[in-house]
């Protein structure tokens, strides 16, 4: 198997808000989008288009929508791919590229709790300079818990929060703002992949896809003549159950720390092993994932151009099989059934659809 790498200034999610913006006329954008007066882009995270196809009797909305499969970002978690959707950039230039980042000093920020293992933290706009939406500060529909949390600084700063606590208030909210005739509306729910991570992808999984699909039924009506809903994802996902696994001896011997996630995860080398580490990874673990060092991820374009070397380790591991790398530090990662982060097809592949 061989890794999808982002089709970055093509048919990705970063290419998403650049076109809304600019000139919607490419060749993987929906068709009715093209010409609409109004557009609520809805991120809906964790719905990978493999898990959407897999269950397509639970979701006839989407199913009868126009559109089909873009690419996420590499790495494939909410982190790095809601930030490249906000700034249509890759991670290697918009510089959140994981959950966990190594900000100096052997320090990990959990990205999306916005703590360091010590508790301090960068303030957002040191460690995220890009604008968001072209600088344009339309309105956003998020869970109003997330609003004063530094991820949504780093990501979302600048714009309109309109936060809602149940999925009722989301539609009221999208509602209210197209009608008062806001061309752009972005809007974020996030309950398939909170489930995907507690229950895996079984019938928990699907009963949600069926409520996210009247959800979007329920958007979709509230619109006006000429607005138009486009759906898309940050990420798929891959269940993974208890099979998180700690990297072999002969590899950890080498490694200062680690950062990322189970499904790509970095390896910090000790000073003076870096090529050593390399290989025992690749001896260890090339049965289960694609072990790239630093250079390589830079050769083959998985994160962009320009990478941030000092926030990256020297050699990552993402798994092509259903399974995680386990880190230390991090133990509540253990409690998730399904993951994502890799470049396999079930986590790169997101709809993009229209109606």
């Amino acid at each position: 198997m061989e890794p999808v790498v982002p089709d970055y200034g093509g048919a990705c999610i970063a290419s998403v808000v650049p076109a809304l913006f600019g000139d919607r006329r490419r060749p993987w954008m929906p068709e009715p989008v093209l010409d609409a007066a109004q557009v609520v882009l809805l991120v809906v995270d964790g719905l990978g288009w493999q898990q959407l196809q897999a269950c397509r009797r639970s979701a006839p909305t989407l199913g009868a929508m126009a559109g089909g499969p873009i690419t996420s970002v590499a790495p494939t978690t909410t982190a790095a791919a809601l930030t490249s959707i906000t700034t249509g950039r890759p991670p290697a230039e918009h510089g959140i590229v994981g959950y966990r980042v190594h900000v100096g000093g052997g320090q990990v920020l959990n990205v999306l709790r916005w703590r360091t293992d010590t508790g301090d933290a960068p303030e957002p706009h040191a460690l995220q300079r890009l604008p968001v939406f072209d600088g344009t500060a339309p309105p956003v529909v998020s869970r109003g818990e997330f609003a004063q949390t530094g991820f949504t600084e780093a990501h979302l700063g600048g714009t309109r929060l309109h936060g809602w606590r149940t999925p009722s208030a989301l539609v009221v909210e999208v509602r209210r703002l197209v009608q008062a005739g806001e061309p752009f509306v972005y809007a974020y729910y996030d309950g398939i992949d909170k489930i995907a991570h507690q229950h895996g992808l079984g019938e928990h999984y699907e009963a949600e896809l069926a409520f996210v699909d009247r959800l979007v039924a329920d958007l979709r009506a509230v619109l006006p003549p000429g607005a138009v809903l486009l759906v898309t994802s940050d990420h798929g996902q891959v269940d993974v159950g208890d099979n998180v696994v700690p990297v072999a001896p002969e590899v950890e011997a080498d490694v200062a720390f680690v950062s990322g996630e189970s499904r790509f995860r970095w390896l910090h080398a000790q000073p003076g092993t870096a090529a050593r580490l390399a290989d025992n990874a690749k001896a260890a673990h090339s049965d289960v994932a694609w072990v790239r060092t630093r250079d390589e991820v830079a050769a083959e374009g998985w994160l962009g151009s320009r990478l941030p070397v000092e926030r990256l380790g020297d050699v990552v591991l993402a798994p092509f099989e259903a399974t995680g790398f386990l880190d230390p530090a991090d133990p509540g990662e253990l409690r998730l059934r399904s993951r994502h982060g890799s470049l396999t097809p079930d986590e790169m592949w997101v709809p993009l659809l229209a109606g």
